[in-house]
């Protein structure tokens, strides 16, 4: 059965959103993942949580899926999809973005940010009270030096980006998320899949999927093994965050 996601009725006045989401803005001190979290069932499905920062884009979204948390987690993907499509809208012509597996966004080879997925507690077999999709992409840099002393690092205004506005992306976040929820609702998981898997980065002879439970699925051409990554262990710690900070890490995507 296709994913539903419910959503309040209500609308935002503080950012533009899509009919039947709404926004609660934190100030510049503010965790929208970590408010979301907290405060997930009270806020409801729809409800994006946003904090206004000068140098990172930071917002989560609260999600309530229909269907067992194994199979629910998937979600996260449809998040980084609309976050990468997010993105790809004010990136430079031509300029490399990809994923790294599964969580990580690197612009030209420089990390700028990633995803990240909270839940609640419960069984493997039942629907979730609550998902949490959040994101911080860094957009501009605070620190001292010229652009490229952080080679492993970057923000959206090294890159050229036509918009390093936190609430600009965000809106724009919401309106790709909705379109890929309709998609999964439509035509299945594997449409979200695809448009995922589109953004790691190409290797000749190999075919990615996304297993039911979230899972990497490696193919190699003449080979039956697959191989098999496990999406859990990376959620439980994202590759691209500093613990310190809460910000993406300056030194590249832990691998």
């Amino acid at each position: 059965m296709p994913t539903q996601f419910r959503v309040n009725e209500l609308t935002s006045s503080r950012l533009e959103l899509p009919p039947g989401l709404r926004s609660v803005v934190l100030r510049e001190a503010g965790d929208a993942f970590a408010h979301a979290t907290a405060n997930a069932s009270d806020l409801g499905a729809g409800t994006l949580v946003f904090v206004g920062r000068f140098d990172l884009a930071e917002f989560a979204i609260v999600l309530e899926p229909d269907e067992p948390l194994r199979t629910a987690r998937r979600a996260f993907y449809a998040g980084m999809a609309a976050l990468g499509d997010a993105l790809a809208t004010y990136a430079p012509p031509e300029k490399p973005m990809t994923f790294t597996w599964p969580d990580a966004i690197e612009v030209d080879g420089g990390l700028v940010g990633g995803g990240r997925l909270a839940w609640s507690k419960g069984s493997e077999d039942e629907p979730p009270d609550w998902l949490v999709f959040g994101t911080t992409i860094r957009t501009v840099s605070l620190a001292e030096g010229e652009p490229g002393v952080r080679p492993l690092a970057s923000t959206l205004e090294e890159e050229g980006f036509d918009a390093s506005d936190g609430a600009v992306l965000a809106e724009s976040f919401a309106r790709h998320l909705m379109t890929h929820v309709d998609a999964w609702q439509d035509k299945g998981f594997g449409a979200v899949a695809k448009e995922y898997v589109s953004r790691l980065p190409r290797q000749s002879g190999i075919s990615r999927n996304i297993d039911e439970n979230g899972d990497l699925l490696v193919r190699r051409m003449g080979k039956v093994e697959v191989d098999r990554h496990k999406l859990l262990p990376i959620l439980m710690t994202p590759s691209w965050l500093d613990p310190n900070t809460g910000g993406p890490i300056t030194a590249g995507v832990r691998r």
